[in-house]
């Protein structure tokens, strides 16, 4: 509209000029167009560069709370305000809490329109909820707001005791804003109504009619719009024989909707809320869900909106959504919002690598003077994981995804499943350098080799372990540990779940002698995820305690006088275990690491992640993150208790 303007200020001069020079007045119109469009707020979709996530984390007391989190790429988001409320919920809303926040930029390019379900569980567990919040912005950090009570503004609707997730898009045809939110009446089923606000953003000014009909007359819920090519995608969760994520479809806005077979989520687990947002500078959406009995999000990715691929190990987050939504913004806007949220603040090391790993394995490699960590691929229900990865690092606090180095679908022939718990031992043949990776899968242990740490890895072609040790009938064939004895240079390798096992590598490193191998349990406290290290004569056994999804999952120690033999245990063998004035839980299966050349040593280990983790239940267990702290002996080689912490280590200097 402003460039049209423009030209037809300028027709009269037009009129009288050459071909070249009304080119080149166009051209300046253009160009001054695009200048007082940005000017006066409008945001072409060129200039959006960042991602603004909102969202509330939860049931609890003070979870109910809309928060923010930024992402410059739409995978990797980071929290605002320290994953705190953004908004007090108490001075809006009716109830003082606010659920399934959805954040929309106006047709202006401007002003921002936020609404909210006005509910909370900890206070009024499930209802009656009749209302929604309504809130306004034109900067993203102050917002108005106004509490609309749908049986108190529409006396036809007294007895809705259900008023979820609303939503708004901007009716093109009709010039105005369209809210849209599920709604149950008495005991019926809850279904998806529309009503359209005054300009103000201050009322509804339409009696709410029915959005979308189910095919069974079961409960629809969770709405949201998505248009693409013409068309209007709803995506909402149905409460049928057919229970998910659904797409329904459309060539108007306000009715007409088809449901479209199939379901959109990519689990089995129960979910709703679904979200859609498109890539900036793509023709790609991301698709985001609630996995609500698991406490943890899924995302999915998809061109047509029709077929979705689970992108998890893609994503990362140093919070824990439910139920929210993600809008582009531009880079003043992302600046302004980090301004405002993130300010200046300890900083964290811990967890050291991003996204969920457990069960991880610490090298440094002469050949190329770094260290590396080599975990499980952690967040798969079940310890599901099919690869391994692995991340270098020049100083044990900045680190490089490696990417895949080990895959069990490509590149192993043996076992297709759960790819857990890794070691790795660098040696020199030959002048050469090598290395021997052992890793579990499907209960069975494996060993692959390569020539660089970061691979590739070309496995054995079969099952290195795969049975109990003589005098054992217990456990699982899992966690192995590789450690090479400084004084001989012969390698061992141990390994179990409920009991521990070793035996001396032959030269090949590929095989053992299994007459050899002996069970060196330390005592009853030994679970699983041996680690052996040697240090001023001793060789150290460290293992873990209780299951890995109990909060008291903890590392104690033994030392002995050979690598193979009777293992004492210290009475104050304790070495590592949860902090809960820190919210840290679930501290286990760790490997130690020496600063080479130096009396200087660190553990690297596993948790809960955090802060979520603790809510988690079992599946707390599966959803890990890696970090690590220094650890310190007393002058009798006793190891001091390492303290857990979030701030981790500084960087470790080589020379």
């Amino acid at each position: 509209m402003l460039i049209s303007r423009l030209i037809k200020l300028m027709n009269p001069m037009l009129k009288k000029r050459p071909l070249t020079t009304v080119v080149c007045l166009m051209i300046i119109a253009l160009q001054c167009g695009t200048l007082m469009a940005q000017k006066a707020g409008h945001h072409p979709k060129d200039n959006y560069s960042a991602y603004l996530f909102t969202y509330f984390t939860g049931g609890g007391k003070g979870e109910e709370a809309i928060r923010f989190a930024l992402s410059d790429d739409g995978y990797h988001f980071k929290a605002l305000n320290r994953n705190n409320a953004i908004i007090n919920p108490a001075e809006i809303s009716s109830t003082g809490g606010l659920r399934d926040p959805h954040i929309l930029r106006g047709k202006d390019g401007r002003t921002f329109y936020m609404v909210a379900t006005d509910m909370n569980t900890s206070k009024y567990n499930w209802g009656p909820d009749s209302a929604m919040v309504l809130m306004k912005s034109a900067d993203l950090i102050s917002w108005t707001s106004v509490v609309i009570n749908i049986p108190k503004t529409f006396p036809e609707f007294s007895g809705v005791n259900r008023v979820w997730a609303p939503q708004t898009i901007y009716d093109q045809k009709k010039g105005k804003y369209m809210i849209y939110w599920s709604m149950r009446t008495g005991e019926d089923a809850d279904k998806i109504y529309y009503s359209y606000v005054n300009k103000d953003f201050t009322a509804l000014e339409t009696v709410p009619k029915q959005l979308f009909f189910s095919p069974t007359n079961g409960a629809a819920i969770d709405g949201d719009i998505v248009v693409k090519g013409g068309k209007f995608y709803l995506f909402l969760k149905t409460v049928d024989a057919h229970t998910g994520i659904r797409v329904a479809v459309s060539d108007k806005l306000t009715e007409g909707y088809v449901l479209q077979d199939g379901a959109a989520q990519q689990t089995k687990d129960p979910v709703e809320g679904a979200g859609v947002f498109k890539l900036n500078h793509s023709d790609e959406y991301i698709l985001m869900y609630d996995l609500y009995t698991k406490g943890k999000y899924q995302f999915t990715r998809t061109k047509d909106l029709k077929n979705f691929r689970v992108i998890d190990n893609e994503m990362t987050m140093d919070f824990h959504p439910r139920h929210g939504t993600v809008m582009p913004v531009t880079a003043e806007e992302a600046k302004r919002l980090r301004k405002q949220w993130m300010p200046a603040a300890t900083v964290t090391h811990n967890p050291v690598l991003k996204g969920y790993f457990a069960d991880p394995e610490v090298l440094y490699a002469q050949q190329t003077g770094k260290f590396y960590i080599y975990p499980t691929s952690d967040g798969f229900d079940n310890w599901g994981g099919t690869y391994f990865k692995s991340f270098s690092s020049p100083d044990l606090v900045n680190w490089k995804d490696e990417g895949v180095i080990l895959d069990l679908g490509k590149d192993v022939s043996w076992a297709k499943r759960n790819a857990w718990a890794p070691c790795i031992v660098e040696k020199k043949i030959d002048g050469v350098y090598q290395y021997f990776y052992y890793y579990s899968a499907a209960q069975k242990i494996g060993v692959a080799v390569a020539d660089h740490p970061t691979g590739p890895f070309r496995d054995s072609g079969k099952a290195l372990i795969d049975k109990f040790p003589a005098g054992v009938s217990r456990g699982q064939q899992i966690d192995p540990d590789v450690f090479t004895d400084p004084t001989t240079g012969k390698s061992y390798l141990y390994w179990g779940n409920g009991y521990m096992a070793g035996v001396q590598l032959n030269e090949d490193m590929i095989s053992f002698n299994p007459a050899a191998v002996q069970v060196i349990t330390p005592d009853k406290t030994f679970r699983e995820g041996t680690y052996v290290f040697y240090r001023n004569g001793k060789y150290y056994f460290m293992w873990s305690e209780n299951d890995t999804r109990s909060e008291n999952y903890r590392i104690r120690y033994g030392t002995s006088e050979q690598p193979l033999g009777k293992i004492t245990v210290p009475a104050n063998n304790l070495v590592l275990e949860k902090k809960v004035t820190e919210g840290i839980y679930g501290t286990g299966h760790n490997s130690v690491i020496q600063v080479p050349g130096k009396d200087e040593w660190y553990m690297v280990y596993h948790r809960f992640n955090y802060p979520k983790g603790i809510t988690m239940g079992d599946a707390a267990g599966y959803n890990r993150e890696v970090c690590i702290d220094q650890m310190e002996f007393n002058s009798d080689g006793s190891i001091k208790p390492v303290i857990p912490t979030h701030e981790g280590i500084r960087p470790v200097k080589l020379r």
